[in-house]
């Protein structure tokens, strides 16, 4: 018998309703996390990572879109499977912050300046667990510990500026962690950290996942979070998933233009031409993201693309079965040499 998905996203569609029109968004994903497991969400800016996080947790704004198809089917702490496109907003109000919980890419924007940053903490567990101010007080003094803040008793009565980005990105952490989620979404998590603290910051949500088990989806741009954290990852251009496959094989073997162009585009330290006295040349994928007010025809990437042939302009490539748990929306995948 195989085991529920935690969260299962089936043919998710998203749009929003424009001046010049409805405009297409997020165009029939398909996407499963497990519990205990990080999927990753890799693709440039444009490419509907966020968008599809928002639509999970329905946090887009009725009044400008929102969900016009699919499933988002999420297994609670119950046991019971609900589809959450359709759950009535109250319901929903019980599932953010408790049983999905959401880290957003800049701390500083989406912490409260006015408030302390342990009564924003202890905001969640009051909410949803229905502690005395004290106790709910006493979790975040817990949770600034969890997550490895220097003197959490103190750090709790000071404000979001009076924090470094690091800090207050940990601060984030702790309130997504708050009510123990059994599913958190971590959309760019790291953007705005130099190297060393991004590094620590994905040492601790490994460790606080081994620890909590809760399942990780986690957006990014970059490749190299991907294969730090990641045990799957889903490859997103144009509001569709090109590719999905394991971290090994998506690196072993990329079967899709635009992963093979991603892959290309990082950054690689080449200590000898350094000493010779060479700067290394970034490589870079021509064009620009799709416009999704103007999508063209036929496969998204096409123009974008250098192995695009007719067909390609033409028709909307379906998901090829590359390996067992590998699969590329491209005609000539197989064409395509690791």
């Amino acid at each position: 018998m195989t085991a529920v998905p935690l969260l299962d996203i089936r043919g998710l569609v998203t749009e929003f309703r424009t001046e010049t029109g409805v405009v297409r968004a997020v165009k029939g994903v398909d996407l499963t996390v497990n519990a205990g497991e990080t999927v990753a969400v890799v693709g440039e800016s444009g490419s509907g990572k966020s968008v599809t996080s928002l639509s999970v947790m329905r946090l887009i704004p009725k009044a400008v879109g929102g969900i016009a198809a699919g499933e988002v089917l999420f297994k609670g702490r119950d046991g019971v499977v609900r589809d959450l496109a359709q759950e009535p907003e109250l319901a929903m109000r019980k599932v953010r912050g408790n049983e999905i919980s959401m880290i957003f890419q800049e701390p500083m924007t989406s912490l409260n300046p006015t408030v302390k940053v342990g009564s924003q903490i202890a905001e969640a567990a009051l909410l949803h667990q229905g502690l005395t101010q004290k106790q709910a007080w006493d979790r975040a003094v817990e949770m600034l510990a969890l997550v490895e803040i220097p003197e959490p008793k103190r750090r709790a009565d000071v404000f979001p500026h009076q924090m470094s980005g690091g800090m207050r990105q940990r601060v984030m952490i702790a309130m997504a962690l708050a009510c123990n989620p059994a599913l958190l979404i971590a959309d760019e998590p790291t953007t705005a950290l130099d190297v060393t603290v991004q590094l620590q910051i994905l040492e601790l949500m490994r460790r606080l996942q081994r620890e909590i088990g809760m399942g990780i989806l986690f957006i990014t741009h970059n490749l190299g979070v991907v294969a730090e954290i990641a045990d799957r990852v889903a490859v997103m251009y144009g509001g569709r998933i090109v590719e999905s496959a394991s971290v090994t094989q998506l690196f072993d073997k990329p079967s899709h233009p635009y992963t093979r162009g991603l892959l290309a585009s990082m950054p690689v330290v080449d200590h000898a031409a350094r000493l010779r006295g060479e700067v290394p040349r970034l490589k870079a994928i021509p064009g620009s993201v799709v416009d999704p007010r103007r999508p063209p025809a036929g496969c998204d990437f096409n123009p974008r693309c250098g192995w695009a042939v007719e067909r390609c302009r033409s028709e909307v490539p379906p998901v090829f079965a590359v390996n067992p748990g590998h699969g590329s929306r491209c005609f000539r995948w197989s064409e395509l040499d690791g």
